[in-house]
């Protein structure tokens, strides 16, 4: 059977689904382990997570890797990924990044356990928590997987808690713009070296209905300076605004996006692409991708990623679509409430 050891390791599952003539039928999954508890255990697979009571697994055991990325590749997309969604606050534990933007976003709130502490695994996350216990935060760490599985299960063994998976996915960038609609004027995308007012509370509604929250009325309400700073301080920047016109002369904005160039140079970071739900279904996300592409492609740039959550599907099926597969995955592991 398996072990907290094979989190974040491709396995093959044989799992019990029913009886014909006093037999048991077995169907097989494969996938990466993201997941295992008491009771259960979840996959991630290539149709999606799947969970599996463990009183239905027959057999199950790790199988060799499918073209895993190694150790560098990982790492260095982690820090490009960090460059893309800057938090204000950075400190080092050893390679260890601490980061905190006064609790927005997950990422930008979270310890990024790629390298070396400089000290014992047990002493670095108890500086974790301490860090973050010093801000008055929660502590989190996010884990790449299989690179900080080692992690994973000391933090198992702690208590701590995960949230969904998260899959980085990548593609060349002539790849992704091979299959994206040309420039037209059906669909004018306007890049912008700033994020308008309507561009930032499109966002925000987003990230507010995501943690269960509102937006304030007010433009000053939308975003902290904390938000404002992970959204904006890079270098290669741009902001995508897609408008349609409304009956009075006006135009109200329906989708945006937002691309960095970092990694050396090396990666577009696509973040924030959203459409409002009455403009959706109507491939307008592809054509602010598209926007982001042609100008990342001017400024030297050859490889796409972005990070979706797994229970994302409708996100994860476009993106499949478009030829994005997944580099790998992370875990956002939360401590356990003090005392």
């Amino acid at each position: 059977m398996l072990r907290r050891q094979d989190l974040g390791h491709r396995v093959v599952v044989r799992r019990i689904v029913g009886v014909r003539d006093d037999r048991p039928l077995f169907t097989d999954a494969l996938g990466e382990l993201v997941e295992l508890t008491e009771t259960h255990l979840t996959l991630a697979t290539e149709r999606g997570k799947l969970r599996v009571p463990l009183d239905e697994v027959h057999r199950a055991k790790r199988v060799p890797a499918a073209r895993r990325p190694n150790a560098a590749t990982v790492v260095a997309l982690e820090l490009a990924a960090n460059e893309a969604w800057p938090a204000p606050v950075q400190e080092r534990l050893g390679d260890w990044l601490l980061r905190a933007a006064d609790g927005w976003t997950g990422r930008a709130n979270s310890a990024l356990p790629v390298g070396d502490p400089d000290r014992p695994l047990a002493a670095a996350i108890d500086a974790v928590a301490r860090w973050y216990a010093d801000r008055g935060q929660p502590a989190m760490i996010n884990t790449p997987l299989p690179l900080a599985a080692p992690v994973g299960v000391a933090l198992d063994e702690r208590g701590w808690t995960s949230r969904s998976p998260v899959l980085v996915q990548t593609t060349p960038l002539t790849a992704l713009l091979a299959r994206l609609p040309a420039r037209t004027d059906l669909a004018q995308v306007e890049l912008a070296t700033s994020p308008s007012d309507e561009w930032l509370r499109l966002t925000a509604a987003r990230k507010a209905t995501h943690a269960g929250g509102t937006v304030g009325p007010e433009p000053l309400d939308i975003l902290p300076a904390a938000a404002r700073h992970v959204l904006t301080a890079v270098d290669q920047i741009r902001f995508a605004h897609l408008y349609a016109p409304t009956g009075d002369n006006g135009r109200k904005l329906i989708a945006v996006g937002r691309g960095t160039v970092t990694g050396a140079g090396r990666w577009l970071g696509l973040t924030s692409i959203e459409v409002v739900p009455e403009a959706r279904r109507q491939g307008l996300a592809q054509h602010v991708i598209g926007a982001l592409g042609r100008w990342a492609a001017e400024r030297g740039a050859t490889d796409t990623f972005l990070q979706v959550e797994e229970d994302n599907s409708a996100a994860v099926a476009l993106y499949r679509r478009l030829g994005f597969t997944t580099h790998h995955t992370y875990l956002t592991r939360v401590a356990p409430p003090a005392g």
